[in-house]
């Protein structure tokens, strides 16, 4: 498994992670879940994503660290807060931490950065951006982030002004023709030295990955052959997570590739950005 540095820091992490959904977002599934996690650990994956409203995520992971401390410290696991204010981002921590069974968090993000309104309530006074800093200077988190796939002059310009360690942004060929996150927001990660999560690969690609036989490994490809950290990908299989774990030691796609593969999605470009609040 490729591994590279996560930002500024000299951390490696694994090209490809564990994204906290799939089966992860779910309630009483633990059986399930576990085996997932357990999979993707064993297939040498070491990013393992999350958030506070990711159903039983977290705890389906605390599950697992709980039994190996040593393992925990070998991986590095994200989280998230949707929440707006320093108080209650705080709440959210200290809630992640102990379903997370952790005494820190790799990362902690600011999730779902989709407005205007959004950057002003985060950061002004008592606003939740407070929260991060101080939990990044008190040593509970290592890293502190933002996430966003709405609108990408908003999240652009949270990572222009935010003191942020790391940016979560779609990358897949739909974001390939329609621009913003991949022209605006991540070369601007770039410039500033931070590390790009790629996420929404898949996205709503079942509408036409029978059609014209474009696979997962051809979109996890894809999006590793832009300047990203790390992409991640739910499971709800171990077999989901081996498919996801072969596509990391794969080469990313060439430039020709890439732009063969976009051509196919144009038709379908505004359907499947659904994740972006298009009609």
């Amino acid at each position: 498994m490729k591994t590279v540095s996560f930002g500024r820091q000299q951390r490696q992490v694994t090209v490809v992670g564990l994204g906290g959904e799939g089966v992860l977002r779910t309630y009483g599934r633990e059986n399930e879940a576990r085996s997932v996690i357990r999979q993707a650990v064993d297939q040498g994956i070491s990013y393992f994503d999350s958030a506070r409203v990711y159903s039983d995520s977290e705890v389906y992971y605390g599950s697992v660290w709980k039994e190996d401390p040593a393992l925990r410290e070998s991986i590095f696991q994200t989280s998230k807060s949707a929440s707006r204010s320093r108080s209650e981002a705080l709440a959210d921590l200290e809630n992640t931490l102990k379903r997370l069974q952790t005494g820190y968090l790799d990362l902690w993000q600011i999730h779902d950065v989709r407005t205007e309104d959004d950057l002003l309530a985060i950061s002004r006074p008592g606003g939740a951006l407070e929260a991060f800093v101080e939990a990044k200077k008190s040593g509970l988190v290592r890293n502190i982030g933002v996430t966003g796939h709405h609108d990408p002059h908003v999240l652009t310009k949270a990572v222009q002004e935010w003191p942020v360690d790391a940016v979560l942004l779609p990358v897949n060929p739909v974001e390939g023709l329609l621009g913003g996150f991949l022209t605006l927001t991540l070369p601007a990660a770039r410039k500033k030295g931070i590390a790009v999560i790629a996420m929404k690969i898949l996205g709503a690609s079942h509408y036409i990955l029978p059609k014209f036989g474009i696979t997962p490994e051809i979109l996890l490809r894809y999006a590793l052959s832009f300047d990203v950290t790390v992409a991640i990908v739910g499971c709800s299989t171990p077999a989901e997570v081996q498919t996801l774990a072969a596509a990391g030691a794969m080469p990313p796609l060439s430039e020709q590739e890439r732009v063969e593969v976009t051509k196919i999605f144009a038709p379908y470009a505004e359907k499947m950005a659904f994740y972006r609040g298009v009609k």
